[in-house]
């Protein structure tokens, strides 16, 4: 016997951002991709290398929100038979995409300072510094409008675009400072070092986006959710003699499953063990896990026991066969 716990209402508050997320989406991809056009080349005519770099960075900016954009209309596909959940985990896949793409952006970016470093260049600086001052403006407008906009806190997807874009942000003001202390001080290492700086920041971005995408990818337990907690808290319900198999795992950044099986006393009756179900259900559905499926077994019929069982009888089975073996062949 199994309940199997959907709530509808949870469904509509989950995509209810999803319009939201989908206008900010589609207006930052454009500011963005046209604006890193602009600073790619203002960086190659300038020859900065902060420039250059947060044109690279932007570029990952444009990638990282098409990506987004398309997790946003492919996550909104109905599910069928063979994705009985349908596209949402998109989102998770798009997420790991982008924080792998902003690793290997600082890669670049480390390998680019040291050769520059090698060998220094002269550099435009009233040209890096007004295409950095327009950078810094259309990316603060940008992260303006995802905050504001859209569910950056709980969506990995968002989350992981607005980190993007953030990252850029500060870019731009490496880049700015950097213009400016070469402007006043002829300190032309400063480039190279704000590029630096802007590279370890996307790196540590990267990181995090690409370390919470795959814990969701390997059904890793949420980190809001303690297993043994809910375990102890199922057990002290009536009649409920143990709990065994329990699995908490995201579905997206947002959705949440929890699966278990319980052993409930012998003398139950159907209706009552359907309460106790319903009263499982309702108690994870205030701790936010909207999906809950639920096996439930007497003390006569334990899928552990069962299980153990089983192995026990493979056990046996193999033990007498080499026993027989070696007792014939002490017979001759």
């Amino acid at each position: 016997m199994s309940l199997d716990g959907h709530s509808h209402d949870h469904d509509q508050h989950d995509h209810s951002h999803i319009p939201t997320n989908k206008k900010v989406l589609i207006i930052s991809f454009l500011l963005i991709s046209i604006f890193m056009l602009v600073e790619f080349v203002g960086g190659y005519l300038t020859n900065s290398l902060a420039l250059i770099s947060d044109a690279g960075h932007m570029l990952s900016d444009s990638v990282a929100l098409g990506i987004a954009l398309a997790a946003v209309f492919i996550g909104q596909k109905n599910s069928n038979t063979k994705k009985s959940f349908g596209y949402q985990r998109f989102e998770i896949l798009a997420a790991a995409l982008n924080g792998i793409t902003l690793v290997a952006i600082a890669v670049y970016i480390f390998i680019e300072a040291i050769l520059r470093f090698q060998t220094p260049q002269h550099i435009d600086v009233q040209g890096m510094l007004s295409i950095s001052v327009i950078g810094l403006l259309i990316n603060i407008i940008v992260a303006w409008m995802m905050f504001k906009g859209s569910d950056t806190e709980h969506d990995l997807n968002m989350r992981g675009a607005f980190l993007h874009v953030l990252s850029d942000l500060l870019g731009s003001v490496g880049a700015i400072v950097a213009a400016l202390c070469i402007f006043f001080f002829g300190w032309f290492w400063a480039d190279t070092v704000a590029s630096i700086i802007v590279a370890i920041l996307v790196l540590r971005s990267g990181y995090l986006v690409a370390v919470k995408a795959s814990h969701v990818l390997m059904q890793g337990t949420p980190e809001q959710f303690n297993p043994e907690k809910i375990k102890h808290d199922i057990l002290h319900l009536d009649n409920i003699i143990d709990v065994h198999d329990l699995h908490i795992w995201s579905l997206t950044s947002k959705r949440y499953i929890l699966s278990c099986h319980i052993v409930v006393d012998d003398t139950m009756q159907m209706a009552d063990v359907q309460t106790l179900l319903h009263q499982i259900e309702h108690n994870m559905l205030d701790l936010g896990i909207e999906h809950v499926t639920i096996q439930t077994e007497t003390t006569a019929h334990q899928h552990g026991h069962i299980h153990n069982c089983i192995m026990e009888n493979k056990h046996h089975d193999h033990v007498p066969h080499s026993h027989n073996e070696h007792t014939h062949q002490h017979q001759h």
